[in-house]
């Protein structure tokens, strides 16, 4: 069989738990926005929670919408914040040790579990009911966690709470070897699977949910294992592949074997459950992460197909062609599935073939495929590792999209869109934003999304952090600017951008294109390149011939192409900047490694992005040629020469500061300082370093004093002075 992650399930009420095996597309685009760490926190789009020590060692996490609460697990304790205040202003209360499991139990009680010290605990919160905000112990609740929680908080672990049960896979014995199913709480006796290492071999959970398969509970929980056979154990466990892979040339294909989360979106009322699954690979050739998508449809039809099949270990899987035995293998006794005549109540009551079968046929033949036969997101070569996966299904104005946000290894947040352009065809990649959560570069190990808030909550070992979906403001002032941004979330509405909020009633002025965020469309009377040019003013630059150059150009979305064009003095139009070893052009802007007197003239910085051009920068490049230097920068005197005197009399009167003033271009700010301290220091013999010395804070001495001071004033007024023009230059 191909490689493939697994996806291990067993149908008692649908429950679906997921395990990975340990085991191309476009390069990775660029995020069109980044945001770091200080940007969040003072534009008041995130908040930060990291526990009375500075470092909550966060492990477990739950959003209760309900009570407008998320609770945390940490080390040595269980917090509660409200959602509708701002933070910090937790609830506290000390639990044991690691944190791992917390549960709702109740309407007014949470189940939460810790590892004990390698003794696993479990015990019951007392949370209030909605509208409060307590959080107690409840004395006497505590006992043992074994089978409900890891011993260790490192271990790969999932869980769910299920009709007063609790639902767990884990590693339940102290080494950490044993790999188990649990179904523990009830007042059923405890159930859990078998040793087989053919059912769980070396498994990491990653979570767990239950998912109804029909309108009849009682085929959705009511496995009791068997009477002979499967005593305690699971009845009904079965196991299918997730497939995600690309398809290749002769049909090759490149698998991502390695699950790393899940997410399930849940559908309006009449449609099928979707799976996102977050995978990942490494090879000697690439690292890579690819998101696949499964409709819940297909994977029951996986579990009602036909089963896998092996006459030994050295042949291959075939698909069982003999006789299935009744009822069938891995489906609960319920209305849905009983024959006339033939009632089963429980499990218990299943024929030893049946249980014999189950246990000898775990896995599905077929293998469960993604929605186009193919992944929706593909990111290859990544500086960094992605962890989680969240998805919101956002309404806009040309249509319904899925949102993607993925959490990374380095604190941050990755907002993405896969645009699907229909049949089998390859999904377009838009990368909308790069969000740096946490200052510290740390792996971010879970994330909840709360819809009704538009909120993301995002935990790392280090803290919790409580992050908006979308700011439409940072995206810029102008209608081009929203609509290239091709965020679901944002439109332009007449007068900026805001949040889009769908609504009965058609509101012409609302200006939105997510599928090709193109503003010639969107946004009639917008400035061209050719108007836009006419427009912005030039900025003059000074450069010194033979010397290196930089001309600055940021364009606002690192997605844009940029394109350079010179107007030189005298020639009828401009023509676009060739680019070689002497003139390169990089992220930030053009640089000139050595500058000639032929480089002089205006330069217009222009971005394209989606057809539409915009003018982000002109400078009007002046270079001093060499010899112009010689008389501004004369040379030192000889040692057997007596220092002229009189410092600054001893120079060109009146001339030197308009000198600087042409000297001091971007590239040659830092000559201000040799300037000054010749003009300054000459004539004084303690003078020389004093000046640097002072300038890094260290005192100076001696006669130079009068004249450092003045040279500190001179300096500010040229670095103060050097936007203004040379009119203004001569008027001073």
């Amino acid at each position: 069989m191909a490689p493939s992650a697994w996806a291990i399930c067993w149908l008692l009420g649908g429950l679906l738990l997921h395990g990975g095996s340990s085991g191309p597309s476009p390069g990775p685009s660029v995020p069109r926005l980044r945001l770091s760490y200080r940007d969040l926190l003072s534009a008041n789009r995130s908040a930060i929670f990291l526990g009375p020590r500075g470092s909550l060692n966060f492990q477990a996490m739950y959003l209760d919408e309900y009570r407008d609460r998320l609770f945390l697990g940490g080390l040595d304790a269980l917090y509660s914040l409200r959602l509708d205040q701002a933070w910090p202003d937790p609830r506290e209360t000390e639990c044991a040790n690691f944190v791992r499991v917390l549960q709702p139990h109740n309407r007014t009680h949470l189940l939460a579990c810790g590892t004990g010290a390698f003794q696993p605990t479990c015990t019951l919160i007392t949370v209030g009911h909605r509208g409060e905000h307590v959080l107690h112990l409840e004395p006497g609740s505590v006992e043992s966690g074994r089978g409900r929680c890891p011993h260790e908080p490192s271990r790969p672990f999932a869980s769910t709470f299920v009709g007063g049960e609790l639902y767990t896979g884990l590693t339940a014995d102290f080494l950490g070897r044993e790999a188990m199913i649990f179904r523990s709480g009830g007042p059923r006796p405890a159930l859990r699977s078998d040793s087989d290492q053919s059912l769980l071999h070396d498994p990491r959970f990653v979570m767990a949910a239950r998912i109804p398969e029909n309108s009849d509970q009682d085929n959705d929980k009511n496995d009791a294992g068997g009477q002979r056979v499967l005593v305690n154990k699971w009845s009904t466990f079965l196991k299918a592949r997730l497939v995600c892979s690309v398809p290749g040339p002769g049909g090759a294909e490149t698998h991502f074997d390695q699950l790393e989360d899940v997410f399930l979106l849940w559908p309006k009322a009449g449609k099928s459950l979707e799976v996102y699954a977050l995978f990942s690979t490494v090879s000697a050739v690439f690292q890579g992460f690819a998101v696949c998508v499964y409709h819940m449809a297909d994977i029951w039809e996986v579990f009602n197909g036909p089963f896998a099949h092996r006459d030994g270990p050295q042949h291959q899987w075939g698909p069982y062609v003999g006789k299935v035995p009744f009822p069938r293998p891995g489906v609960c006794p319920s209305k849905m599935t009983a024959q006339p005549g033939r009632p089963f109540g429980s499990t218990k009551d299943y024929p030893d073939e049946v249980l014999q079968f189950a246990r000898a046929h775990p896995l599905m033949f077929w293998p469960v495929r993604p929605r186009h036969g193919r992944p929706v997101l593909v990111k290859t070569h990544l500086a960094q590792q992605l962890h989680q996966i969240v998805v919101d299904r956002v309404e806009a104005e040309d249509g319904t999209y899925d949102v993607i946000f993925l959490g990374t290894d380095s604190g941050s947040v990755l907002k993405v869109m896969a645009l699907q352009a229909g049949g089998s065809a390859e999904p377009e990649e838009v990368v909308l934003e790069e969000l740096q959560v946490f200052k510290v570069p740390t792996a971010i190990t879970e994330m909840e999304i709360s819809v009704k808030r538009q909120m993301l909550y995002v935990g790392s070992r280090l803290g919790v952090a409580q992050l908006r979906l979308h700011q439409c403001e940072t995206y810029g002032t102008a209608c081009a600017e929203c609509c290239l941004a091709r965020d679901p979330y944002c439109a332009w509405d007449g007068a900026s951008c805001t949040h889009y909020r769908p609504s009965l009633g058609k509101r012409r002025f609302r200006r939105q294109d997510i599928r090709h965020g193109n503003p010639v469309l969107q946004c009639p009377g917008q400035s061209q390149e050719d108007e836009a040019v006419g427009l912005v003013a030039a900025t003059t630059v000074y450069g010194t011939e033979h010397n290196s150059t930089f001309l600055e150009c940021l364009p606002k979305s690192p997605q844009a192409a940029v394109r350079w064009l010179l107007q030189r003095p005298g020639d009828e139009g401009p023509d676009q900047v060739k680019t070689d070893e002497r003139v390169l052009h990089t992220e930030r802007g053009l640089l000139f490694r050595r500058l000639s007197r032929f480089d002089a003239g205006t330069y217009t910085c222009t971005t394209l992005e989606h057809g539409f051009s915009q003018t982000v920068v002109r400078l009007a490049l002046v270079v001093i040629v060499a010899s112009q230097l010689d008389n501004v920068f004369p040379p030192e005197p000889k040692p057997e020469e007596p220092p002229a005197r009189g410092g600054l009399a001893s120079t060109r009167p009146k001339a030197w500061y308009k000198d600087i003033l042409q000297l001091i271009g971007f590239a040659n700010l830092p000559r201000v300082d040799e300037y000054c301290e010749r003009v300054w220091c000459r004539g004084t013999m303690e003078c020389s370093g004093s000046f640097r010395s002072r300038s890094r804070g260290k005192q100076a001495k001696g006669k130079s004093w009068a004249g450092l001071e003045l040279g500190k004033k001179m300096k500010s007024r040229v670095h103060a002075e050097h936007n203004r023009t040379p009119r203004e230059v001569e008027a001073t």
